[in-house]
């Protein structure tokens, strides 16, 4: 695509409307080749060569075609339109059933969006453990459910449901979280604030002093917060600025969260487990007998293969009240051989061993 400035006459500079138009111009040959390409993309896909196309985008990908771009657009603002034209033509080829925990503008379902794009079917689930078992009974293709946040740790809703159905971890989305004041009332009449209890916790210290005398009322999501608030005179929520814009509220202060890196991390779980990349991780769950230094035995064969722990995280057993197990992520494939000798002599030394799923490492997005 060719880019020509409008023509000024004596060094003046050009028209306004010279320039709204070239502008329109410019969308216009936006739009012509991104359907080009996702005719391409369609053609590809019923080749021999892409036969198979996964609804999930490699970021790798992505970096890869943003090689030698220079701005002034960011390298995420253009990821960002690279993925959206790579979602709506994957999409024209096969449209893929997500379940994520809801409602609609959720955190989860803005991580859904951003792994998997919006012109697939993203679908709000209630709970948790209703992801996982749409996802078990194959009602979907994957779901979307948050597994770690960096101020309050684990999620043990997660952890739990791991333990109860064999469903797979196949990507991952970290996401950072940016909390808003949100209310269609002045700050100075807001009398009760509406969140979920982990997002009130990580604006703890932030609303104890700028709005102490505020009720605060926990909520099952961020997004059915915003809903409340939209109805009630007087009432403000904690959430993102997207619920904020689908509800009409107004931010009143934007990035309450206490911790400026504030990010929650999401697992992509499904029945399948993407291809080796140039950099992956693999999740495990381990179960030790319950003798002195079976936590340290274990912990021996990670170092004697040389390989790099990157999350590890104790969850009591069910229906045990002193046995615990270990989810665990290193960094490699399940295919690579170091990882292999290490599953071998892992499950020598262990109760159980369960492959939750390798999948590409990622980085944290706004």
């Amino acid at each position: 695509m060719t880019s020509r400035q409008p023509s000024s006459r004596s060094g003046s500079k050009p028209k306004a409307s010279d320039l709204r138009r070239r502008l329109d111009q410019l969308d216009k040959e936006l739009i012509r080749l991104a359907n080009e390409r996702a005719k391409t993309f369609e053609r590809w896909a019923k080749s021999d060569e892409g036969a198979i196309v996964e609804p999930t985008i490699d970021p790798a990908e992505l970096d890869k075609r943003l090689e030698g771009a220079k701005g002034p657009l960011t390298p995420q603002t253009l990821r960002t339109i690279l993925a959206a034209v790579e979602s709506g033509s994957r999409a024209l080829v096969k449209r893929t059933r997500v379940a994520y925990l809801g409602p609609a503008y959720s955190y989860s379902h803005l991580a859904a969006a951003h792994h998997f794009g919006e012109a697939h079917e993203l679908i709000p689930s209630p709970t948790i453990a209703a992801v996982f078992d749409e996802v078990n009974r194959r009602h979907v293709s994957f779901g979307v459910v948050p597994i770690e946040n960096s101020t309050d740790g684990r999620i043990a809703d997660t952890l739990d449901m791991f333990v109860r159905l064999p469903v797979r971890i196949c990507g991952e989305v970290q996401l950072r979280i940016h909390h808003h004041l949100l209310s269609r009332s002045p700050r100075s009449e807001i009398v009760e604030i509406y969140s979920k209890a982990q997002a009130i916790s990580q604006c703890r210290t932030w609303l104890a002093r700028h709005m102490p005398e505020a009720r605060l009322i926990e909520m099952t999501s961020t997004a059915a917060a915003a809903q409340i608030a939209a109805e009630r005179p007087g009432a403000a929520a904690i959430a993102s600025r997207q619920a904020g814009l689908q509800y009409g509220l107004e931010p009143i202060e934007s990035n309450i969260e206490d911790n400026r890196s504030n990010t929650t991390r999401f697992a992509i779980i499904g029945q399948s487990s993407p291809a080796r990349s140039r950099a992956d991780k693999t999740a495990l769950m381990i179960e030790l007998p319950h003798s002195p230094g079976a936590l340290a035995d274990a912990m021996a064969v990670f170092k004697g293969n040389r390989l790099n722990l990157t999350w590890i995280e104790s969850f009591p057993m069910p229906g045990s009240a002193n046995e615990y197990l270990f989810f665990v992520e290193v960094e490699g494939h399940e295919s690579n051989p170091k990882i292999e000798k290490a599953l071998i002599a892992l499950r020598r030394r262990t109760v159980r061993t369960v492959v939750l799923g390798s999948y590409p490492k990622s980085e944290p997005i706004e």
